[in-house]
């Protein structure tokens, strides 16, 4: 029985079905996730959710009133999604870029990816790595199985509520997307591709690897590059990149990687410190005065050349270079080699129709407008010694005008679910849905970690499809997991 306060609470309110109560929890997360300012009507709204979450245990789900609060709360969510679609949010995202130097992953990376951070939490983690451990033992075990670093990061991140969205990888190249939950209804037209530029072409050593998807209706593309090194190839890193620019995704209506929204570059590229000499430019390190050396920055002096890289922004580098120190320490070079230090780790960024790039006095349109990037911090992280490189992370907040507001596909369980009997799913699709016979719907826990961390599926074949007067469609499928879990339709 609840406690007296719950049933007074319950007087002024209704039950959830498990679907609400899911719903409720994906609206409280994008809260978190997208920055907003709180006020009074908002405390008082999220108290009265507070007191119909509360009632659910003393309200049966056979109870009339179920299907008037359901009716209620779809309007409400229909309002809040039409709002959505005019406001801009805040999508942030936390990007990496790491060469490893074929080293196993770190016992902790909580300060990598801001874990311990009090700023809000992160919507997206992508972290682009080079070298990781490619002999070839290591990367047939990787074909078969994830790799070391993909298994430790969905280890830390999948209890926080993130799932890995996608990865691609190219030998020592990988690239890893991890995304919150609730905004994988939001994400569709996924795409991964590599680009080989060692050898000609001919070998994965050298070259990117791109992940891109529309994110609320806008598209976004991740490049994560390692091109060639050594000071006197500056050139063939220009002519590597122009290659990878030009590589095209599978599939109709793909966007080239220069046509999306919004372009992030990123990884180990290698570009060195030119004409100062190495007592020089580490004196300068040493007295902070980084400024001094900006100048002879192989890729600032190729951005004031190459036309095609001046469209790209890049934060100030106001941390030390991140190349060449000994392990696990963070003093620079003391081989025989002495490498001179350099900024080879680096993230740039590129959006389409950048409003800073209009001649004064011109005005955008609105639907020029509806996607900006905002840098919020770009630093290196000098705890970390089991590379010769030290990574790099940059903090973004992506204001963009949500242009998709609802899930191709909506799932709402019938009923009580136990362990007892089978479960029915009632799934409704919106009309360009791209239907076909490869559709399943599965049944995860609330903690999965990828989209094959299933507990169980159900194929959606015609056959086995009934509709319903509303035009929902029911699915029946049993199972035994007796812990809470989330239905999603992929």
């Amino acid at each position: 029985m609840a406690s007296h306060s719950s049933e007074d609470a319950c007087q002024d309110s209704s039950a959830l079905s498990l679907s609400d109560l899911e719903s409720l929890h994906h609206v409280r997360s994008r809260s978190a996730s997208f920055s907003s300012t709180g006020s009074s009507g908002r405390l008082q709204l999220r108290q009265r959710v507070a007191q119909l979450m509360a009632c659910v245990e003393d309200i049966s789900s056979d109870d009339e009133i179920n299907e008037e609060v359901s009716r209620t709360l779809d309007e409400a969510f229909l309002i809040w999604g039409k709002k959505l679609k005019d406001k801009l949010q805040e999508f942030r995202l936390h990007l990496v870029t790491w060469n490893v130097g074929t080293a196993s992953p770190p016992p902790d990376v909580s300060s990598l990816l801001q874990l311990d951070s009090l700023d809000a939490t992160m919507d997206m983690y992508v972290i682009g790595l080079q070298e990781v451990n490619s002999k070839i033992t290591n990367f047939l075990s990787d074909l078969a199985f994830d790799d070391p670093w993909s298994i430790f990061l969905m280890t830390v991140l999948s209890p926080l509520g993130y799932i890995k969205l996608s990865s691609v990888r190219m030998q020592g190249l990988l690239l890893l997307i991890f995304v919150k939950h609730v905004h994988l209804p939001f994400i569709r037209d996924l795409r991964t591709q590599f680009t080989r530029t060692g050898l000609y072409g001919y070998w994965g050593n050298k070259g990117g690897v791109t992940i891109r998807m529309s994110l609320y209706g806008h598209t976004v593309c991740f490049m994560n590059c390692h091109l060639p090194a050594h000071m006197e190839n500056t050139e063939q890193r220009l002519d590597d990149f122009e290659k990878i620019l030009e590589m095209q995704f599978e599939g109709e209506n793909i966007p080239s990687a220069l046509e999306h929204d919004v372009l992030f570059w990123f990884g180990d590229l290698n570009f060195r410190i030119a004409d100062y000499g190495i007592h020089f430019v580490r004196e300068s390190i040493n007295n902070k005065r980084y400024n001094l050396l900006w100048e002879k920055d192989q890729l600032n002096m190729a951005k004031k050349k190459e036309a095609f890289l001046q469209e790209f922004i890049e934060g100030p580098l106001h941390f030390k270079p991140t190349y060449k120190f000994d392990l696990y320490s963070d003093v620079y070079d003391t081989s025989e080699k002495k490498r001179k230090p350099a900024w080879t780790d680096r993230i740039l960024w590129r959006v389409k129709n950048l409003c800073q790039h209009a001649p004064k006095g011109s005005e955008f349109s609105e639907e020029q407008q509806t996607i900006s990037v905002t840098l919020h911090n770009y630093i290196s992280h000098m705890s970390y010694g089991i590379s010769d490189h030290k990574p790099v992370t940059g903090t973004f907040g992506l204001e963009l005008k949500p242009l998709v507001s609802e899930p191709l596909v909506t799932l709402s369980p019938e009923g009580e679910w136990s362990a007892e009997h089978d479960v029915l799913i009632n799934y409704s699709a919106v009309p360009e849905f791209p239907s076909s016979a490869w559709d399943w719907i599965g049944l995860f826990k609330v903690t999965f970690k990828h989209v094959n961390d299933y507990v169980t599926y159900s194929w959606v074949e015609d056959d086995e499809i009934s509709s319903n007067k509303d035009g929902l469609h029911e699915c029946c499928r049993n199972t035994r997991c007796r812990r809470r879990i989330l239905a999603l339709l992929l």
